[in-house]
């Protein structure tokens, strides 16, 4: 499971004419969901990111998690985390997960933020989506779950 997080002042998300979710300060995330992922990597990713301290304190050092700030999270589904560019010009995406299985991890990670009272937004899953942000930094971190299962 990847995440690359946007530490924002605001940021919204439009589907075609509809804005389908909207923040003001807090995180956009951009998530993708590989083969293999699963409930583990939803609770891994959830806990690292909402306890990250990527926020500023009162002497302007990142020392504060979205928790502390009470920050608001903008989730919008994004396969294309999982581009291989490695061969040729046209990236392959054959490591992303399928729309069925993605889908249902996608929607379990928004639960796990909203168990945890967090505010959330969301696009719309499998949708063309335009994406506004404001990057509050600006602070931009890539999350993978791989890299935990490397740590042990």
């Amino acid at each position: 499971m990847r995440a690359l997080i946007q530490r924002v002042s605001s940021a919204r998300v439009r589907v075609e004419v509809e804005i389908t979710g909207e923040i003001g300060p807090g995180l956009l995330v951009l998530l993708g969901i590989g083969h293999g992922d699963g409930k583990a990597e939803v609770r891994q990713l959830t806990e690292k990111m909402i306890n990250l301290r990527i926020f500023e304190d009162d002497q302007g050092k990142m020392n504060r998690s979205l928790l502390e700030v009470n920050g608001a999270v903008l989730v919008v589904s994004q396969f294309t985390l999982y581009a291989d560019c490695r061969k040729g010009r046209r990236p392959n995406f054959l490591a992303a997960a399928s729309p069925e299985q993605s889908v249902e991890l996608y929607e379990q990670f928004i639960a796990a933020l909203r168990a945890r009272e967090i505010m959330v937004a969301t696009g719309r899953f499998g949708a063309e989506m335009e994406v506004e942000l404001v990057n509050d930094g600006p602070v931009t971190i890539m999350l993978d779950s791989a890299d935990w299962t490397k740590e042990g």
